[in-house]
């Protein structure tokens, strides 16, 4: 066939040779050994049930039929994160898996922040920074809002805006914008537009505290400027929920949705258009770094520089600026979701208590301390969901952890749908 004289010019291996680097461990993992992409320095590792490992390897075999053309499958970009200088143990994959941008999504890796080859790698984060969903619980029930559903829908539409180069409705100056970028939800709060006990359901209590407003670029504040308090477009949502189903009683309780029927408020949005630019501006950056330096990945969507180059932490602190934009962002649009519930019902935010059941970020690079092996370790950790290390042989060290994800709507106490 003409795809096989391709392959055999080219070199390239068969869909069955592909196979043969990835091995099952159990019902819902699966290793993939090295060889599998060149340079591989630790395995890859990704959890699927049966649906989601159907569409992993059919992603492959479609890669494998275009001749390797095209976009990368999910299973090639975790095995080119394995080849990235100072990568920890593996890179993992968590079970919503699926292509992304130099990293999967869903992509977990962790990088020895005390070898001095290990990289930090925008890719890994994204270009929305700190994208991520707020749970918002109220004392309302289905029952309540449904004589006036589309009233309510309409008035979160008026306060909150939202669509491609959507401009918000919190008036920010230059000098706002960068107390924001340092100060995170701390800014929110002195301005008024969040909770005190909002801030305890945030992950990094909604600041991240190596942020520094001087790394992130004019061009990336000139777009953030209007944008404070804004939804954005493609997949983000601001939605009414419902608690469908109670699974854990005892948390569900805890987090004070524990009744059927419940509403429930979700806002998913990030760091809109300067998280963007900070990602754009790092990857030139780190191309010519790359090039200077003289190194070389699988994906050139993977540029990445030494964690503690120069570039490496001008883009942390960057990141980091952003990330604390995406906090404030969303802590905004909490503000304006309770002022919308509190017109719409007579009544007050506190009154519906409307309180943050938690705030997730999606995308994100942390320093973090982890045992492995047995010693303390520091690590910059790129990955996609907040979580413990669970690793069996245990290493404690602090890394650097990137962190790419889609969001979910199932949690431990309750399914909001």
């Amino acid at each position: 066939t003409d795809f096989g004289k391709m392959r055999r010019h080219t070199g390239a291996r068969s869909f069955a040779d592909e196979c043969k680097f990835i091995k099952r461990i159990d019902g819902t993992s699966f290793q993939i050994d090295k060889g599998f992409v060149p340079g591989m320095n630790v395995p890859g590792k990704f959890y699927a049930n049966k649906r989601l490992e159907t569409l992993m390897f059919d992603e492959l075999k479609l890669h494998v039929q275009r001749g390797e053309s095209g976009f990368l499958p999910a299973v090639k970009q975790i095995a080119n994160v394995a080849s990235l200088p100072g990568i920890v143990k593996r890179s993992v994959a968590m079970p919503d898996v699926h292509a992304g941008y130099g990293f999967a999504i869903g992509n977990v890796a962790a990088f020895d922040m005390s070898d001095p080859s290990a990289v930090v790698s925008p890719g890994g984060v994204g270009f929305d920074i700190n994208c991520g969903v707020r749970l918002l619980r109220t004392n309302l029930l289905e029952k309540d809002v449904k004589p006036v559903q589309e009233r309510l829908a309409q008035a979160l539409f008026d306060h909150i805006p939202v669509g491609v180069g959507s401009k918000g409705i919190i008036p920010t100056t230059a000098k706002d914008l960068d107390e924001a970028l340092e100060m995170g939800m701390d800014w929110s709060l002195r301005e008024g537009y969040a909770w005190v006990e909002d801030k305890e359901h945030c992950e990094e209590y909604g600041r991240m505290l190596n942020a520094d407003p001087t790394k992130v670029s004019r061009r990336a504040k000139k777009r953030g400027l209007p944008q404070l308090g804004t939804l954005g477009a493609g997949n983000h949502y601001a939605e009414i929920q419902v608690v469908e189903e109670v699974y854990d009683k005892v948390a569900a309780k805890r987090m004070g949705i524990d009744t059927k029927g419940q509403i429930c408020v979700m806002i998913h949005s990030g760091s809109r258009g300067l998280g963007h630019q900070v990602a754009t501006d790092a990857l030139t950056v780190m191309e010519s770094t790359m090039a200077r330096l003289g190194l070389s990945t699988n994906d050139k969507q993977l540029a990445c520089a030494p964690i503690n180059s120069k570039e490496g932490q001008d883009y942390l602190s960057s990141m980091a600026a952003a990330a604390n934009y995406a906090w404030v962002n969303r802590s905004s649009m909490t503000f304006l979701a309770r002022q919308t519930f509190a017109k719409v019902f007579k009544s007050t935010p506190d009154d519906l208590d409307m309180h943050v059941i938690y705030d997730v970020s999606h995308n994100i690079a942390k320093i973090e301390e982890h045992m492995v092996d047995g010693r303390v370790q520091t690590n910059t950790n790129n990955n996609s969901k907040p979580q413990t290390n669970k690793q069996t042989n245990k290493r404690r060290h602090k890394e650097v952890k990137t962190q790419r994800s889609e969001e979910t709507k199932k949690e431990a106490g309750a399914l909001v749908s």
